[in-house]
């Protein structure tokens, strides 16, 4: 399986934060999907099954922040990797879903890069 084939969501109400982590994604060799916020992530996972995992930011507005979002993708879509991050808050790994990582912010884009190529070989 090469890198290309790994779809990514990207949430992240922040437009200059989503542009940059979606572009260092692209730059790696994955398929990038990108939400501004939960509502619309929920739309794309239900349209795009190949999305392998979910990188999301916790603080967005809309009906649900990002963490229930990874709960809820964890309860819905059980294979997609999680990955969540934050500027404002530090979450133990253990208050996240089964096998969620935490970055806190700003993150180094090699790491999730690295992180989510690891997670989605395991």
């Amino acid at each position: 399986m090469t890198d290309a084939r790994i779809a990514v969501l990207v949430v992240e109400d922040e437009p200059l934060m989503r542009m940059d982590i979606a572009g260092a994604l692209e730059d790696g060799g994955f398929l990038v999907f990108e939400a501004a916020n939960a509502d619309e992530a929920i739309v794309i996972l239900a349209e795009h099954a190949e999305i392998r995992a979910l990188f999301t930011d916790i603080d967005m507005p809309g009906s649900m922040d990002g963490l229930k979002l990874a709960f809820a993708v964890r309860d819905r879509w059980p294979p997609i990797k999680i990955i969540v991050t934050s500027g404002h808050q530090s979450i133990r790994e253990e208050n996240l879903p089964v096998d969620g990582r935490f970055f806190s912010k700003p993150y180094d884009p090699e790491k999730i890069i690295n992180t989510i190529r690891e997670m989605v070989a395991a």
